[in-house]
């Protein structure tokens, strides 16, 4: 039989209720400790945090500085354009969901789906990504009715960079594009907070800092949505600087259009300025293709077809120079004191170096007979120069075709140019570890064998030679125009360094050999020349794509076209106080005189005669 005992029970309930206000105080405590911690000890930091929901800092991209040309043509502008953009960490629905829902209000290609995931890999959190650029304003219009079935898409306006002529000079200017993850590793990405584009090419590249301009910020207070209730505190951005480039526009029209048969060059140059009046490439491509990204259609077909649109062969176009820089060869004779420019060689239609068998054959067969300086310019004499080349050796020759800016580059404004090449003994050694050979420094005595130069880089030796030694650096840009300011900045001149020879008159004989080319009888180019209202100097070249053997003779009827040689023609004019210095390339087009000279003859009669 059990027995109650209520002294034990009321013991225990006693001892239990005396735990229960235990931990009851306990648990209170800890609430309390953990109330003052979060209230009083971290009240700053909540605060802030607090702030930062309804408060943002936003980024105010700078406006791009436009681009003109000499005559204040606009090149490249800036146009209003709106994005569809979305905020993947705002979306309510899939996102695979979500552009189905889209593609049945506006276009959206899978190019456009396959680039926004790749950017969404390298966007910060809660940025927005565009999903389609340049909608239409039915696109616009019919989005804004639905707007509200998608959160975390919305319509942005912003500024796209246009090219207002297209292809027009693409190779001088280049493009601008949207920025990639290698770029974002050397910008400033302070500067760049809410800009998408960045110079890619060309001017637009070289000029990026200066284009680009400097970002503002704005503070804001949004609502619970994310929309800007009011603005709190604004630091305008500076919009970039305005570029007024050396190149006449209109002219670079009427010399691509000339050219658009060829794949070509043409380079002209203003000698008292320095400043790049035309820097053609063909062919060419049209720059608005790229800026919001290329479709892989579009850029698959630039980028494999086989007459290089995206190469710019006026900078990076590596060419044997072939007969054009004979003047220059000519010109180290007289100053090493190897010739003087009454010195005759004869020409039997070829040479030999002593006992040695090999014949290197002159392109008139049946040779020159005795020529000097002037008579082997007039008729691109190549055994004259085999020979002078073979006297002065590889050395002299390189030492001084480097003071004319062979074998390096010229220093021009924009991005790409590559410094062709004037061999040496050295450059051989290292390049291949070969010894040189006195045959190599033979052809190099007629632009051929290892030696290699851009159109530019003739054009700028053309330029120095029509100075009578100024070197001048090639200027794409003569001024800058702060919108900030409201002031112009002229770039000048910058003569870098004069070549000094030991007798002036040497200019003198050299330029007269190259007026000889033109306006004499026996000038190889005096087709051109013939009729002509101005007096100029110039000199035709023809590189050999492959070598002829010995046994053989070259007939372009029965080579493929890509075997052809290439055409070449240098000239400046008019004869006193030159106005433009011009080189000229068409790739595998036969002769100079043929091909290359007349072309470069309607350029310069566009420029001098056209006023």
């Amino acid at each position: 039989m059990y027995i109650k005992n209520s002294t034990q029970e009321n013991k225990i309930f006693h001892n239990r209720a005396i735990i229960a206000w235990f931990l009851m105080l306990l648990f209170l405590s800890l609430i309390f400790a953990r109330m003052y911690y979060l209230q009083v000890i971290q009240h700053q930091d909540y605060i802030t945090k607090s702030e930062e929901n309804s408060i943002k800092i936003l980024p105010l991209p700078p406006t791009r500085g436009l681009i003109y040309d000499r005559n204040g043509v606009l090149l490249a502008e800036n146009r209003i354009s709106y994005s569809l953009e979305i905020i993947p960490e705002k979306l309510t629905e899939k996102l695979d969901h979500i552009l189905d829902k889209l593609k049945n209000i506006i276009v959206i290609e899978e190019s456009d789906i396959t680039r926004f995931k790749k950017q969404s890999r390298q966007k910060r959190q809660f940025n927005s990504i565009p999903l389609r650029h340049r909608l239409t304003e039915g696109e616009v219009a019919r989005f804004s009715v639905q707007r509200h079935h998608f959160a975390g898409v919305e319509i942005q306006s912003n500024q796209s960079r246009y090219y207002p002529l297209g292809a027009t000079g693409v190779h001088a200017i280049g493009y601008v594009g949207r920025i990639n993850e290698r770029e974002l590793k050397r910008i400033d990405k302070s500067n760049y907070l809410g800009s998408n584009y960045i110079g890619k090419l060309g001017i637009e590249k070289y000029y990026e800092k200066q284009l680009h301009g400097q970002t503002g910020f704005q503070k804001v207070e949004t609502n619970v949505k994310g929309h800007i209730i009011r603005v709190l505190e604004r630091t305008s951005p500076i919009a970039g600087k305005n570029l007024y480039l050396n190149l006449d526009i209109e002219l670079q029209k009427y010399t691509e259009e000339i050219l658009s048969k060829h794949r070509s060059a043409l380079v002209v140059i203003d000698p008292k300025t320095s400043g790049v009046l035309v820097l053609a490439s063909m062919p060419y491509y049209d720059p608005n293709l790229f800026v919001n990204g290329i479709s892989y259609k579009d850029y698959n077909a630039l980028r494999d077809s086989p007459e290089r649109p995206l190469y710019n062969r006026a900078i990076r176009g590596q060419y044997p120079p072939g007969s054009t820089i004979k003047a220059f060869v000519g010109l180290a004779g007289l100053e090493h004191g190897v010739r003087t420019k009454y010195s005759r060689t004869w020409c039997r239609g070829w040479y030999s170096l002593k006992g040695q068998s090999h014949r290197y054959r002159d392109w008139k067969k049946r040779g020159h007979g005795s020529v000097n300086f002037h008579s082997s310019l007039e008729q691109s004499c190549d055994v004259y120069y085999y020979d002078l080349a073979h006297d002065l050796g590889i050395d002299r020759l390189n030492k001084f075709m480097k003071r004319f800016s062979f074998g390096k580059k010229t220093g021009i404004d924009i991005t790409g140019e590559l410094g062709g090449l004037m061999p040496s003994r050295e450059w051989k050694r290292r390049r291949y570890n070969k010894h040189w050979y006195p045959g190599e420094t033979v052809i190099t005595g007629i632009g051929q064998g290892y030696m290699l130069a851009t159109p530019l880089q003739l054009a700028v030796a053309t330029t120095t030679l029509s100075n009578h030694g100024k070197f001048k650096q090639p200027r794409m840009v003569f001024a800058m125009d702060d919108p900030k300011s409201n002031e112009m900045s002229i770039i000048s001149p910058i003569i870098q360094k004069t070549i000094h020879l030991k007798r002036q008159d040497f200019w003198k004989t050299a330029i007269g050999g190259m007026r000889a080319v033109v306006h004499s009888r026996r000038g190889t180019a005096n087709k051109v020349g013939r009729g002509s209202r101005y007096r100029f100097a110039g000199k035709t070249g023809t590189a050999q794509v492959i070598t002829i053997k010995q046994s053989e003779t070259y007939n372009a009827r029965r080579l493929k076209k890509k075997f052809h040689d290439h055409a070449l023609f240098v000239a400046f004019a008019p004869l006193k106080n030159p106005r433009l210095a011009i080189s000229v390339i068409v790739e595998n087009g036969g002769g100079g005189s043929s091909t290359a000279a007349p072309i470069a003859k309607k350029v310069m009669d566009h420029y001098l005669l056209r006023k």
